[in-house]
Parts: structure tokens; C-alpha cells; sequence
């Protein structure tokens, strides 16, 4: 507002809402969460939205799955960038370039004055050699300084020298663009292998008729851990598990590929739009 912008707030995000703001104020800038994105791409896609006066967007708070970012580029022939950060880097910490070096399936670079490690998880002091795949550690003049009346958690999480444990398994390419693959919480052992449960639910999102998914580890009977999937099809149409699997199995490696396939309505999702896999999970589990 300061520069003569004008800003546009919803009570909260709503299609038709942003249909009707387009149309009053065609907007240049727009930030929002990969579900957003999808939606109002696949919209302007049906021609129920025009989106083509966007020229930067950019995302957050979850996974910017790339078909997402295609879709959304198609449609409105600007870019869509990633970014990331938590509440405890005030909360931003990376970024990608918005131009022509930005690069989908990354959270970008550093931000300035921002340090970053990848460490081994078991042990943060030991770092990973250029490449590999680890915990992500931030230092910078925006990580917090620890939480408040709790110096057990502060001390978990805040290491010497003021390095932040995130709690994100990631990997730093030779010219510094980091990729998130996903919660530490949240990978799924299955026969020895690690599954990022991002990296399937990206594969199984770029179906032309999968709407949304959500990946959980389930119990296998006799010890162990299944990949298994809950996912929403578009409207009218119908797809069979085994289906969804031969799609799968063209672009993961065999382990990655969920060997358990629900069709729900819809997925539980936060007031921001994220998918809880926790209560995924559980539902699976109760059904």
C-alpha cells in the first residue's frame, strides 16, 4: 500500500469470492497455498477466471507440487515461486529468484545473511556431504531467540551457535537450491527404504483425474509399514486402485508405490488449506 498498491482481503478464500474480486480488480500479485493455486488454475483453465493479468505469485506453508506450477503458469502466463520458512525464522529464510532462474521443485536459495546445514538427523553435529539428503539447519538474524518458559524445547531445538533445527528432511544442489523432501516426522519406513510422502502425493496429484491426495504410513500385519494413499477424484469420474498404481509404477520406484488405495470425498485440511495427515491416517486406520 505503500508503493499505491491496492490490497485485496478475503474473510477467507472462497472461488467464487476471488471470481468476483478478479473481475473488480484484476490483480498483478498474489500469494497463497498450492491448493489455491491448483483450483484457480484448473478454473481459469475452463475459462470461469481470468487470470491473465498475474504476473508473480508466490507459495508456501506446504509442497508446491511442479504440475501444479504448470498448470498455474499455463493459465496465467506469469510465474508461481516457492518459498520457505517456519514460525521460529520470523518465518521466512529461503526463497526463489521470481524470474527466469527460479527453479520449480525447490524452495530456492538462502535469503541474505541466512546460514544454512544439512546434517545427519541422529546426529546434528556430524554435516552430509554436498548432495545428500538430511536434516535442514538455518541460522540467521530471523531464527528466534527460543520459546517462551520452556527450555526444553528451546534447547532441542536451538543448537550451539544459534543454528535451528527444523525438523525438514532436505538436500542442497552444487549452486545452492534447496529441495524439501518432506518432515522428518513423516517419512515412511517400508522394507529398509525411506518414502517421502510429498514426493508420492506429487506424482499421484499430476493424474489428470486425481484432484488431491494425501500419503500416511499404515501398519502392516505383521510388523512394518505400508505406503498408502487417500485421494479425491475430479467430479463423474471413476478410476480403479490398480489403475492409480500402473501410473505410479512408470514414476516412482517400486517401494514408493502405495500398495494402499482409498477413494475419499474429501481430505481434512487446515483453516490455511493444508492437508492433515495425522487425521488422514487415522481415519484410514478406523475404516
Amino acid at each position: 500500500m505503500s508503493i499505491g498498491a491496492e490490497l485485496v482481503l478475503f474473510p477467507k478464500y472462497d472461488l467464487d469470492l476471488v471470481a468476483s474480486a478478479v473481475k473488480k480488480s484484476p490483480p498483478t500479485f498474489l500469494p497463497a497455498v498450492p491448493p489455491i493455486y491448483d483450483q484457480l488454475a484448473r478454473a481459469a483453465s475452463r475459462g470461469t477466471l481470468d487470470l491473465s493479468t498475474v504476473r508473480f505469485a508466490i507459495s508456501g506453508a506446504m509442497s508446491l507440487p511442479v504440475a501444479t506450477v504448470d498448470r498455474w503458469e499455463a493459465a496465467t502466463g506469469g510465474l508461481l515461486v516457492e518459498g520457505y520458512g517456519m514460525t521460529e525464522s520470523s518465518p521466512v529464510a529461503l526463497g526463489n529468484p521470481i524470474g527466469p532462474s527460479r527453479r520449480p521443485g525447490t524452495v530456492g536459495v538462502p535469503f541474505p545473511s541466512t546460514d544454512i546445514r544439512i546434517v545427519d538427523p541422529d546426529d546434528p553435529e556430524t554435516d552430509l556431504p554436498l548432495g545428500e539428503t538430511g536434516e535442514l539447519l538455518l541460522r540467521g538474524p530471523q531464527v528466534f531467540e527460543g520459546y517462551w518458559n520452556r527450555p526444553g524445547d528451546t534447547a532441542a531445538t536451538l543448537l550451539d551457535g544459534g543454528w535451528l533445527r527444523t525438523g525438514d528432511i532436505a538436500s542442497v544442489s552444487a549452486d545452492g537450491f534447496v529441495t524439501i523432501v518432506d518432515r522428518l516426522k513423516e517419512i515412511i519406513i517400508t522394507g529398509g527404504f525411506n518414502v517421502s510422502p510429498s514426493e508420492v502425493e506429487d506424482v499421484l496429484v499430476s493424474h489428470p483425474d486425481i484432484e488431491g491426495a494425501a500419503v500416511v504410513a499404515l501398519p502392516k500385519p505383521r510388523g512394518g509399514e505400508d505406503v498408502a494413499a487417500a485421494i479425491v477424484l475430479r467430479d463423474g469420474v471413476q478410476l480403479e486402485p490398480e489403475a492409480v498404481r500402473d501410473f505410479c509404477k512408470s514414476r516412482l520406484a517400486a517401494y514408493k508405490v502405495p500398495r494402499r488405495i482409498v477413494v475419499v470425498d474429501e481430505l481434512p485440511r487446515s483453516l490455511i488449506g493444508k492437508v492433515l495427515r495425522r487425521e488422514v491416517r487415522e481415519r484410514l486406520l478406523a475404516s
